[in-house]
């Protein structure tokens, strides 16, 4: 594998991570948009450690490769949901956050497979 892809996915991890402790910390910018769209308060935990498993998932995948992926198909998952919610909210602003987080796990999945 390529060294691209090594530091495109470490990037990917510690970037999902962010959003991960951002949102467990409740962090302004994270907790209003959640109240905006209508997520239940008592939803934020469990959407908050399913960010960081998908972030620990992506740094276990370099030496597990399956389990990468899994991970990165998951926080795809979970941020096509988020872009979901937004609409659903209509909100259309605020589309492209979650594609901020969704890219590079994509990124680095590509760079996984184009060697």
């Amino acid at each position: 594998m390529s060294t691209a892809y090594y530091i495109v996915t470490v990037l990917a991890a510690l970037w999902v991570g962010f959003s991960a402790v951002s949102l467990l910390r409740r962090a302004k910018f994270v907790a209003e948009p959640l109240v905006e769209y209508g997520v239940p308060e008592s939803w934020w935990p469990w959407l908050g450690l399913a960010k960081a498993a998908g972030a620990i998932g992506l740094i276990a995948g370099l030496f597990y490769p399956p389990l990468g992926v899994a991970a990165a198909i998951g926080i795809v998952l979970y941020f096509t949901g988020a872009i979901i919610t937004i609409v659903r909210a209509k909100s259309y602003g605020h589309v492209p956050f979650p594609m901020l987080y969704m890219v590079p796990v994509i990124a680095a999945m590509a760079l996984e497979y184009a060697a």
